[in-house]
């Protein structure tokens, strides 16, 4: 009896050890099979791109609206963003040449304004929300579409398919961005990265209203509001000269585009090009 006893328990006890060898084997297998499959999606995430691939389309004509379509809703977004800033801030100095005060929460939205546009002003008046309208504009969509089509080759850069930047932007903490490939020598900036097409846009219509560089666009751009003028991309695109090493010769390569482009720059057969 205990001989046959001690026979069965030996069996039992070899069943289970064959069974923990065979689900060990069978975990470290599913294991191994998810983390390819986890490797080939980082893989296939990282060759993918959040962008159409302009540079399959064969048709130069049908590319260049293709690339000026794509972008065109961020551009009157972000427009439409900055015109609502600027309507407020009318309304606001309004009130106080009215002889009202403004309230807290007029207050609030326009320091948060002037933080958006880096405008520090002591105080809250006239004269200074003046000086915040001048930083407080549109860009002109034609302008904006050109030259995002100047800084990507059309949409095509490595830095417009990777990093969802349209404009060149650089940024300047190690990690931020792509690093260049020709990044001259001892320089240690990168171009940076974008969550969105959207941001892309955003970040540079903010640049272009708040950096000291381009002074004289924000210039161009409110003698024309004081003539009742409405900003055209002919006039302001020479605000631009600081945004290329290049200079004068970058303003005559976005102006000759501005005149070679102005049929794609029509949207639906409209008969006047966006502004």
């Amino acid at each position: 009896m205990k001989t046959g006893r001690v026979g069965r328990l030996t069996v039992a006890v070899s069943v289970v050890i064959v069974l923990i060898i065979v689900l060990k084997l069978t975990f470290i297998e599913i294991e191994k099979a998810s983390k390819d499959e986890v490797g080939d999606l980082i893989e296939n995430k990282q060759s993918l791109s959040l962008i159409p691939d302009f540079s399959a389309i064969t048709n130069i004509g049908e590319k260049k609206q293709a690339f000026f379509d794509f972008l065109r809703p961020s551009i009157r977004l972000q427009n439409g963003i900055i015109s609502d800033e600027r309507r407020f801030l009318q309304r606001s100095k309004q009130h106080l040449e009215d002889g009202l005060a403004l309230t807290q929460a007029e207050q609030f939205r326009i320091e948060a304004i002037a933080n958006k546009y880096q405008y520090s002003p002591r105080s809250i008046n006239t004269t200074t929300l003046d000086t915040l309208l001048v930083r407080t504009d549109i860009i002109p969509e034609s302008m904006v579409l050109i030259q995002a089509a100047n800084e990507t080759g059309w949409g095509s850069s490595r830095f417009a398919k990777e990093g969802l930047n349209f404009f060149g932007q650089w940024c300047f903490k190690k990690g931020c961005g792509l690093v260049p490939q020709s990044r001259t020598a001892g320089l240690s900036h990168e171009v940076a990265v974008f969550d969105s097409v959207g941001d892309s846009v955003a970040s540079y219509m903010r640049n272009l209203n708040s950096n000291a560089a381009y002074s004289l666009l924000r210039s161009i751009r409110a003698d024309m509001r004081a003539q009742n003028k409405q900003p055209q991309a002919s006039e302001l695109v020479w605000g631009l000269v600081n945004y290329s090493e290049r200079q004068e010769a970058y303003i005559d390569e976005l102006l000759e585009m501005l005149r070679q482009n102005k049929q794609y720059l029509v949207e639906n057969h409209e008969e006047r090009p966006s502004v």
